[in-house]
């Protein structure tokens, strides 16, 4: 088995009002494992993303990295986030900088990197994701896929030890979300480490090496990819069977 890369334990969040969104959540990421959670609205998904990613603190529980806990006092939040990459389904692309300059700012700012070296690591994600000849437009002029490749392209830039991917292709209009989903499928055939919280459950079963249900903020049944196809718990069949619904 490959070394764990990143390991929740009773992780639990609960909002100011009592809304209790995540209820002891539980699981592994092992070295190149694609992990998907899957789980209707308000199912407790993109808050654990969040708490990996010291963007929102968890009322209770360890967050470690690489056996390194990192939802400390003392941990380094900018570190945290240096190591661990992360895709938001709204893009968050500096609108006023070119898609170079998106993604230089990081590499120049936190790992320090000359001009030089910066667009020559930013040019080489830029292929990998097929936007090499959009590099001089700005955001405003790309579509949504183009956009949410850009993002991927710039986390892969610090190349992270694990990335995060939330709801990737929420945002995008049906046409675009194969260019982004064929993205996301060729870095896990790389081997790179991900946990993506997704809607596209088709996808999931076919890029995740394991599936992780959330419901009400807790794990109901994980497992291999498989259990898209045999669920074993008749809430994860009740799941399935309302996407199938919807989809008709």
């Amino acid at each position: 088995m490959a070394d764990v890369v990143l390991s929740i334990r009773d992780l639990q969040k609960i909002y100011s009002g009592g809304v209790h969104a995540v209820k002891g959540v539980t699981f592994d990421v092992h070295e190149g494992e694609s992990v998907a959670i899957i789980g209707s609205s308000g199912s407790g998904k993109s808050t654990v993303l969040r708490c990996i990613n010291r963007l929102i603190e968890p009322t209770d529980g360890v967050i470690e990295l690489r056996g390194e806990q990192i939802n400390t006092p003392v941990a380094d939040v900018n570190q945290v986030r240096s190591r661990i990459g992360m895709v938001f389904q709204s893009f968050e692309l500096f609108s006023h900088l070119k898609v170079l300059d998106n993604i230089t700012l990081g590499l120049r700012h936190v790992r320090r990197m000359s001009k030089s070296k910066a667009e020559e690591v930013a040019l080489e994600v830029l292929e990998r994701v097929d936007m090499l000849e959009r590099v001089e437009a700005y955001p405003g002029n790309l579509s949504g896929g183009q956009k949410q490749r850009v993002a991927i392209a710039r986390a892969l830039a610090m190349k992270p030890e694990v990335i995060l991917f939330d709801e990737p292709t929420s945002a995008l209009d049906p046409e675009l979300i194969g260019s982004v989903l064929k993205t996301i499928r060729g870095l896990a055939d790389e081997g790179m480490t991900m946990v993506i919280v997704t809607h596209e459950i088709n996808f999931a079963r076919d890029v995740a090496d394991r599936i992780v249900y959330l419901d009400h903020g807790k794990v109901a049944e994980e497992g291999p990819s498989s259990i898209i196809n045999e669920p074993k718990t008749e809430r994860l069949q009740k799941f399935l069977s309302s996407i199938n619904e919807e989809s008709v």
